[in-house]
């Protein structure tokens, strides 16, 4: 019993999507809501729970406000793109949402099956929390400070969980860093 209390963490390896492909499966997706949840997901680095308790009370342009969020704040923010903003804009005018109903009234189980299939479309096995590690490791791969991506993207209260989630790094990429760094 004490061997399973005191079992070492697993620290699972996970494939990072290329911006291509994340790309192409967004592009892909026809229906606006798809889209723009995918959308969330992947340029935002939100959390599936958090996208699906949105309502357009919570939006102010390019700031979303994550109302008790996983982290046992009272509020936290989300910064998203103009494009994105302007999108989810048009959505709720389109769509007509009250200001205090969801933006999407559909299950967690009907948000997975939307990224699953919208991965299907370019062959990929996808899950919302891919999207999530997708918008930090291309931030952080772009350039973005690491405590930007982990305070700001993905809110973690430790560094030490944003490096998890940054996946291992190619010796293709290392030696074109070190390049475009002392080169």
């Amino acid at each position: 019993m004490l061997k399973k209390m005191f079992k070492k963490a697993k620290i699972s390896e996970c494939n990072i999507l290329e911006k291509e492909v994340v790309d192409e499966i967004i592009f892909r997706t026809i229906h606006i809501r798809n889209r723009i949840i995918l959308e969330l997901l992947a340029r935002a680095g939100m959390r599936i729970s958090e996208v699906l308790k949105l309502t357009p009370n919570d939006i102010d342009g390019r700031k979303l406000t994550l109302r008790n969020p996983k982290s046992g704040k009272e509020i936290e923010f989300v910064y998203i793109p103009q494009r994105l903003s302007n999108r989810l804009q048009e959505y709720i005018q389109l769509q007509k949402i009250a200001l205090h109903e969801r933006l999407f009234p559909i299950t967690y189980g009907g948000a997975r099956e939307v990224v699953r299939k919208a991965g299907n479309t370019v062959d990929v096995y996808l899950t919302p929390h891919d999207l999530r590690r997708f918008a930090a490791t291309y931030a952080s791969r772009c350039g973005t400070p690491i405590e930007i991506v982990s305070k700001v993207i993905l809110r973690h209260a430790n560094l030490s969980t944003t490096q998890r989630y940054l996946g291992k790094v190619s010796d293709i990429e290392a030696m074109r860093w070190i390049e475009s760094v002392h080169g």
